[in-house]
């Protein structure tokens, strides 16, 4: 199973804002810290505050934080939010892609079940598990 680079670098500022949990991060900082482009991760936040698990206030002393408590923040909850639209195979999308065995395809259900079994552990942790070192004062 591969992760999408949009889920990675949201896991990460999430990590990140798990840190120091009552600081608000700007998006340019978080940019900056994980060499992203500040668009790319604008769009991140967006998807992250329409799923409730950020907060975003614009302005001075403004920023990024997290919506709930990062114990009660799971991590399989927050990939299958990111990786949200992306089909782990053809045959998972939507339409049902072009598959063309897939009336007798007995590949499906078992990768279902293993994709079920992959969100499932990472619902074990939670984001205080994986919380990045706290950020030193600028």
């Amino acid at each position: 199973m591969r992760l999408t680079s949009f889920t990675d670098y949201g896991l990460r500022m999430l990590m990140r804002l798990a840190s120091a949990p009552d600081r608000a991060f700007s998006t340019a900082d978080l940019a900056e810290e994980f060499q992203l482009s500040r668009n790319h991760l604008i769009k991140i936040m967006q998807k992250l505050g329409r799923a409730g698990l950020v907060q975003t206030r614009r302005g001075g002393g403004g920023g990024a934080t997290l919506a709930h408590a990062p114990d009660e923040i799971r991590l399989g909850d927050v990939v299958r939010v990111l990786e949200e639209g992306q089909a782990l195979v053809e045959c998972f999308q939507p339409n049902g892609g072009d598959c063309t065995i897939d009336g007798c395809c007995r590949l499906k259900t078992r990768l279902r079940v293993a994709e079920m079994a992959f969100i499932e552990n990472l619902n074990r942790s939670t984001l205080a598990d994986v919380a990045l070192p706290a950020p030193e004062p600028a």
